[in-house]
């Protein structure tokens, strides 16, 4: 796939633009959005990834589109585990509701930007170095095994790491917020509000959050430009899909499992594709495996598509099923 420089430009300009005109709407209303509000900005942000699939398939073919698609809801899917973890940070650090929007628009900003790191490292090591995508596939195989093994009691758990603990005894803090202010005064003297120890936890969420959903995408796909655009549109969108959810996301307690899956398969798939294609002279003497099965990207994005339509299913049924017998009286239950 040849993207010409002027297309990477337009889409940058086009994807830049839409995240300023969010910044400016939090910017001047700094609240909690409405439930309708953030249902019609959710099916705009998801509609924009149809309609540029759709553009995918007429400028560049089906390949492309299906491969853009498959990344995007891999990518998404990831994205709603990654407000597991937003939602106990904002509740850790007590963030005033109001303030939610902003917290919230920056970590998808540093979201942005750590993967583009990442994707620019990504499709430089894979240009040069072949066995990238063996490192890629075993890695994803062990946070699927990880992720399926964890005995975590909700998903996306959320631990303090020793840069946030540092934050909190080295960094001059007032006792609360200041609205979404980094700082504030106290007295004759200017501090810094929680909610910079709250971004750092975001920030430090995000890169690791990046480091499982780029090698993911990558097994999806090998063109830069998907993986970026693929990124960009499942991230936009999330602040919205935060507060739309709310306390959904506490019935999605089968999520952790179909994400594990759906990432143990795709680190199959890279390890598979890397032996097909193999030239790598200390596996199989630098040819390629006969053996090894190509998995095309429509069975991908089928198979992707279907786990998570049955994760999605079964979480809800289990909790249906959970409500009603919490209403049951304990004597009653047999």
């Amino acid at each position: 796939m040849d993207v010409h420089g002027a297309v990477w430009a337009a889409t940058l300009v086009g994807l830049t633009a839409l995240l300023l005109f969010d910044l400016a709407v939090v910017g001047r209303r700094p609240r909690a959005p409405s439930m309708r509000e953030c249902l019609l900005w959710v099916a705009f942000y998801i509609g924009l990834a149809g309609a540029f699939g759709l553009l995918l398939w007429a400028v560049a073919g089906g390949r492309y589109a299906g491969e853009f698609v498959a990344g995007w809801l891999t990518e998404y899917s990831l994205s709603v585990d990654n407000l597991f973890v937003f939602v106990i940070i904002m509740a850790r650090f007590a963030v005033p509701r109001a303030a939610q929007q902003k917290v919230l628009l920056i970590g998808i900003v540093l979201a942005l930007v750590m993967r583009g790191g990442f994707i620019a490292v990504g499709a430089a090591a894979i240009a040069r170095f072949d066995w990238v995508f063996y490192l890629f596939g075993i890695f994803l195989v062990y946070t699927a095994v990880k992720l399926s093994r964890s005995n975590d009691t909700g998903p996306g758990q959320f631990r303090e790491n020793p840069l946030i603990r540092w934050a909190r005894r080295i960094l001059p803090l007032a006792d609360g917020y200041d609205d979404a202010r980094m700082t504030t005064r106290v007295g004759t003297r200017r501090r810094l509000t929680p909610m910079l120890v709250v971004m750092i936890a975001i920030g430090t969420t995000d890169l690791v959050f990046a480091l499982d959903s780029i090698p993911a995408i990558f097994g999806l796909t090998r063109e830069p430009y998907l993986v970026f655009t693929a990124n960009v549109f499942a991230l936009m969108g999330l602040r919205q899909l935060y507060f739309l959810l709310g306390n959904l996301l506490d019935r999605l307690v089968y999520l952790p499992v179909g994400l594990a899956v759906v990432l143990g398969f795709i680190g199959v798939k890279l390890i598979l594709d890397a032996l097909h294609d193999n030239n790598v002279p200390f596996v199989n003497g630098g040819q390629g495996v006969g053996w090894a099965p190509e998995i095309s990207t429509a069975v991908s994005l089928l198979f992707i598509l279907g786990v998570l339509t049955l994760t999605t299913v079964a979480s809800m049924i289990k909790s249906t099923v959970d409500a009603r017998r919490a209403l049951v009286p304990e004597d009653d239950r047999q």
